[in-house]
């Protein structure tokens, strides 16, 4: 007669599961490692790839957004094999190691390898130093882009946010609030490169005797003016025409955000400060706006950024001609067009110091709010 061991049994049964689980854990890295390295030979088949440009197009967002879908629930998978202790603490670097890893992999690495080509000469050979940075803010065509990034941001931002608070301000209390609001923001579905070859037409000039096809100078003729060419005159009106392009552009941007910041100040204080006696003006410069002050730095600062990197609209409108050249421009003049390696490389890296310090103020003001 057999005697049956409990204790035994139970031990046994455990074992079993270990070595199940064992097994899934080593079937599930080797599945990693697969996918892994299935999703790192996709990119040489889509640079090889002679296939037509839409089924390539298709397998990128398979390939890309299936593989990396199937590496996150692989690592997941991995965590959960380990101690409960252990997950904790490795879940949150499942889903936030990856994203560091490509902000470090496609930002930090290339700043540092832009950051070393501008200490080179323009072919990057021979070592200069700060020579670069010298030329960068001594040079008068650069003084010159400095003081065109400055017009950005001055009149491209000051207005963008002062047409945007307006709009938002008095279509809030129009019959027509949904239609006014569509028409402001249509020109941000338009891309900045469709724009500006929108505003070449505008702005576009012929001889006098010519039949004038740019829309402004056709209104100047027949009021009795003479046709101008507004991108190339004396400098700075030729920029500020062209801030008024971003101006157009962005002001629906600005518009709509503010909107919905205004109608989320409370109506019972608005209503308190009419009982009060208080007009329009008063209760939008002494209520609204101290209200709103948080949204209007977060677009400032959003709309600064985007001053700063201004790119498309010139190089599209003048190419950087006629003293119109901004940090942006000058950047891809010196390094792709004249091959200068290290002073383009050295304008990258001062526009980069130029962003970073507003993009940490527009951080700390948004962590700020998050806190209260």
């Amino acid at each position: 007669m057999t005697l049956l061991n409990p204790d035994a049994d139970e031990h046994s049964a455990e074992l079993a599961r270990a070595r199940r689980r064992r097994n899934r854990a080593i079937f599930t890295l080797l599945s990693g490692i697969v996918a892994a390295l299935v999703l790192f030979e996709g990119f040489f088949v889509l640079r090889d790839s002679q296939a037509p440009k839409l089924v390539t197009a298709l397998f990128a967002m398979i390939w890309g957004g299936g593989g990396m879908a199937i590496l996150y629930l692989i690592a997941n998978q991995l965590v959960e094999f380990t101690p409960s202790q252990w997950q904790r603490r490795l879940t949150p670097v499942v889903f936030v190691l990856p994203a560091i890893a490509f902000v470090v992999y496609f930002l930090a690495l290339p700043a540092a390898r832009t950051f070393i080509a501008s200490l080179f000469d323009r072919n990057g050979t021979n070592f200069v130093g700060l020579a670069n940075y010298i030329t960068v803010f001594t040079e008068p065509f650069m003084l010159t882009t400095f003081r065109n990034n400055v017009l950005w941001i001055v009149f491209g931002a000051t207005f963008t946010i002062a047409f945007g608070l307006l709009v938002a301000a008095l279509a809030d209390r129009s019959k027509f609030e949904n239609l006014a609001k569509a028409i402001i923001f249509m020109p941000m579905a338009i891309s900045l490169v469709g724009a500006g070859v929108i505003w070449r037409f505008i702005y576009a000039v012929r001889d006098p005797s010519d039949v004038q096809i740019g829309l402004l100078n056709a209104i100047v003729v027949a009021l009795g003016g003479e046709p101008q060419a507004w991108i190339a005159m004396l400098q700075p009106w030729n920029n500020l025409f062209l801030i008024v392009i971003v101006v157009w552009m962005q002001t629906g941007y600005a518009m709509v955000l503010f909107s919905a910041a205004i109608k989320s100040v409370p109506t019972d204080i608005i209503e308190a400060a009419r009982v009060d006696g208080a007009g329009e003006f008063k209760i939008f410069f002494s209520i609204i706006i101290p209200s709103i002050m948080g949204t209007i730095v977060t677009v400032s600062a959003t709309v600064i950024i985007f001053t700063l990197k201004i790119f498309d609209v010139v190089l599209v409108m003048t190419g950087g001609q006629y003293g119109t050249d901004v940090i942006a421009t000058q950047f891809y003049n010196q390094y792709f067009v004249n091959r200068n390696f290290g002073l383009g490389s050295a304008i990258a890296i001062v526009l980069l110091l130029t962003v970073i310090p507003v993009m940490v103020y527009n951080l700390r003001q948004f962590n700020k709010r998050e806190t209260l």
